[in-house]
């Protein structure tokens, strides 16, 4: 994968101001070559995000808080595969999400749905502020006691854009469905660029991102529903009533964070 010089391995003289943490090279294969994150030992608080933000993004290191789960289970036990990870650049969206449709689509959908609809269009109604700042306030909605993942951590990963923050761990959260990440952020990256997206959170198997623009009309939440599908079918084969148009209003529709599990 295609990488900035990678600040983590001097980051103790850095001048970066950080919490207690430690670095993080442990993967399926055993140790990488160099750090792939730095991950604080305490849970993160509101701010946090901000904080790290601030702190991070001159040297080239991009916030996301980490979520341990139920298992208490933190990125070096995440069997992560840097190996097997390309670079998001080298894939264009509306063919990962076409191959995935095709794949998918005509076993799990009507008749009436199983065409591929290609990539929604960038919603009319513009963005209500700053992505930036609306990742920051979504984090601090998850972090902290009374957070959405109570208990979860900062990290720092050394990416050009929040969108590759998966693929330049080797994140191998959806390995079940596409043991290939950068494919995925392929998508986040096309989301970036249409929806304003910012990944805020990301888990063991799970993957929040915070929706700066998000779709304001039926139809374009429709077709962005259809790119969800695509993308983690498991959001709507996990979910009763296992419709595209009800997840579209529910899950999508003026939505300024969308969450994705793969089983």
């Amino acid at each position: 994968m295609a990488t900035l010089p990678n600040p983590l391995p001097s980051l103790a003289t850095s001048g970066v101001q950080l919490p207690s943490g430690a670095l993080v090279d442990a993967t399926i294969d055993g140790p990488w070559h160099e750090p792939l994150l730095w991950v604080a030992d305490a849970p993160a608080s509101p701010g946090t995000w901000a904080a790290m933000r601030a702190a991070g993004r001159p040297v080239g290191l991009l916030p996301v808080p980490i979520d341990g789960g139920r298992s208490d289970q933190w990125p070096a036990d995440w069997d992560l595969i840097p190996d097997d990870t390309s670079y998001p650049g080298d894939h264009d969206a509306d063919e990962v999400l076409g191959t995935y449709w095709a794949e998918c689509a005509p076993d799990e959908l009507d008749a009436a749905d199983s065409e591929y609809p290609g990539l929604a269009p960038t919603p009319s109604a513009e963005g209500s502020g700053s992505p930036d700042d609306l990742a920051a306030e979504i984090a601090d909605e998850c972090t902290g006691p009374d957070g959405w993942f109570p208990g979860s951590r900062a990290a720092l990963v050394p990416a050009r854009r929040s969108a590759d923050i998966p693929a330049a761990i080797g994140w191998s959260g959806p390995m079940n469905y596409e043991d290939d990440v950068a494919r995925l952020c392929a998508v986040l990256r096309s989301w970036e660029d249409r929806f304003d997206i910012r990944v805020v959170l990301l888990g063991f198997d799970t993957l929040t991102v915070s929706v700066g623009r998000p779709p304001t009309t039926p139809a374009e939440a429709r077709a962005v529903a259809a790119e969800h599908f695509a993308f983690c079918p498991d959001n709507i084969e996990q979910n009763p009533p296992y419709d595209l148009d009800v997840y579209a209003e529910k899950m999508v529709l003026n939505q300024e964070t969308w969450s994705f599990w793969w089983d």
